[in-house]
């Protein structure tokens, strides 16, 4: 019997046996004998944003451990202050100037992943997973440069808090039990606030890093310091029902962000992790949750990383001897702190001293301003928020529709050179804390000459991002990519920080 008879038979007994015993049923999408509608490839619904990564050129290096160059400041002539007068027929004396040498250590960044032969085939068709992989790790690397470009830290230590000073106002809805509560406050980063979550208020549920112990994959271990402070010596201070507990610790250059752990008598015993601000001071008004990290897992001041960072614009603006303008906003009251000032001109009174400062000590300006939402909000508020601001503009080209809210894009600075003054662009960074505005001139004017200096901060690179494909020894393939680079930062004088800004 043929093949082609072989099939009839058999289909005409299927056939038979469904009519008669009734087998045949309807088809529905219950069934699950459907197509499944999969868009490829991956949908990455993540943010990469790196501004300043994109803004600041890359140099290459020439290996060696660090890039080292020399820095000329200032021109002292002879004579009375700095005159050139002289007599008819007679030399000038000798001009001074000060060299200083400088270096910038590179440092290695890198992330690492793998995946399985299984996983390669089985997503034949639908993305190429060692090509997606390798984009999502090089992505990983440019956010964690970009935090690096801002806030990496290898020279400022926090060391411990100041003495911490309490109060008890009388403040209204406040429900914080009476009771004896003792405090103690740890310093961050910028690097330990992020760690930290990011967060400002409550906190029990956050985290303050100290040392962190990483293993590779290639299972060596090597250890982090994750941005926080020593802790502080404990402050006690009595309330009673209807009153806040008013907290403040002298502002620490450096810090951008306060973590405070508070515990009442009555309570644990223990002192835990209550809440973090972006100013030095907080009020206390409501019931602790008591369930924080507990204040003896903070033992060291961990807050800066030597021997593996390199100094972000936020630092090397803050490093000692830096030149930079740099203020922090009086602490004010316990949980009220200063908050920018509106000028009578649509201005901020901060934001004109440090522009002024900087012409009059360097003859610089800034080119951008980097901002949280939050300061980018309150400047906003502040020039908008008077009886002469456009609030509300006509939408062409409709003359009835209106666009409602507004936003101050730029800051006019009438200090520079020549005529006309500049409009400086506010940046709104995601990594900026609340509570900071930091000014950065991004390149020298002309004024500058023959200064030897194209780019006014530079990655310095030794070798630029590399695809690695670690050998093969098992069914799972491993694939780093890694930079050996640099920030060298030339002029931290022509940057500016505005610190300690309370919410308002």
């Amino acid at each position: 019997m043929s093949i082609q008879e072989t099939l009839r038979k058999l289909q005409a007994e299927v056939a038979k046996g469904m009519s008669e015993n009734a087998l045949q049923k309807a088809l529905t999408t219950t069934s699950n004998i459907v197509n499944y509608d999969l868009q490829a490839p991956s949908k990455n619904l993540y943010p990469v944003i790196t501004p300043l990564r994109n803004r600041i050129p890359r140099v290459m290096g020439h290996g060696g451990r660090a890039t080292n160059w020399k820095a000329i400041f200032g021109l002292t002539g002879s004579g009375v202050t700095s005159m050139g007068w002289l007599p008819e027929g007679q030399r000038s004396g000798r001009m001074n100037y000060s060299a200083i040498d400088k270096a910038a250590s590179y440092r290695t960044i890198g992330e690492e992943d793998n995946i399985t032969e299984e996983a390669i085939n089985a997503a034949v068709g639908f993305e190429d997973l060692m090509s997606t992989m390798t984009m999502r790790l090089l992505q990983g690397c440019m956010i964690k440069e970009e935090f690096g470009i801002l806030g990496g830290n290898a020279s400022t230590a926090l060391g411990t808090p100041g003495t911490i000073v309490s109060t008890a106002p009388a403040t209204s809805g406040a429900t914080l039990p009476t009771d004896t509560y003792s405090i103690q406050v740890v310093a961050l980063t910028l690097e330990g606030w992020i760690a930290a979550g990011g967060v400002v208020g409550a906190a029990s549920g956050q985290t303050i890093q100290q040392a962190v112990t990483v293993t590779g994959a290639d299972s060596k271990t090597y250890t982090v310091n994750g941005g926080s402070s020593q802790i502080s010596g404990t402050k006690t201070q009595a309330i009673t029902l209807g009153q806040g507990l008013g907290l403040t610790v002298p502002a620490i250059n450096g810090a951008v962000a306060y973590a405070w752990f508070i515990v009442g008598a009555a309570g644990s015993g223990v002192t835990r992790l209550e809440y973090i601000t972006t100013t030095n001071s907080i009020l206390v008004t409501l019931p602790l949750a008591g369930t924080g990290q507990l204040n003896s897992t903070i033992t060291a001041d961990c807050s800066r990383n030597v021997n593996t960072a390199w100094d972000g614009l936020l630092y090397a603006a803050l490093a000692s001897g830096s030149g930079a303008y740099v203020n922090a906003l009086a602490t004010g009251t316990a949980g009220t702190g200063t908050v920018l000032t509106a000028g009578g001109r649509r201005n901020v009174l901060e934001i004109d001293v440090m522009l002024k400062t900087m012409w009059d000590k360097c003859r610089l300006s800034p080119t951008v301003m980097l901002v949280n939402s939050q300061e980018l909000q309150n400047i906003t508020n502040k020039v908008m928020n008077t009886s002469a601001a456009p609030l509300l503009m006509t939408q062409n080209p409709d003359p009835y529709a209106v666009v409602a809210n507004g936003q101050v894009s730029g800051y006019f600075n009438p200090f520079t050179a020549g005529h006309g003054g500049l409009v400086i662009p506010f940046v709104l960074h995601p990594n900026v804390p609340p509570g900071t505005i930091m000014a950065w001139c991004e390149n020298l004017p002309s004024q500058y000459q023959s200064n030897e200096t194209p780019n006014v901060a530079e990655m310095h690179i030794r070798k630029d991002y590399v695809q690695t494909f670690w050998p093969q020894v098992s069914r799972t393939r491993d694939v780093g990519v890694y930079a050996e680079e640099t920030l060298a930062t030339y002029l931290p004088a022509g940057m500016g920080v505005i610190s300690n800004i309370a919410n308002g």
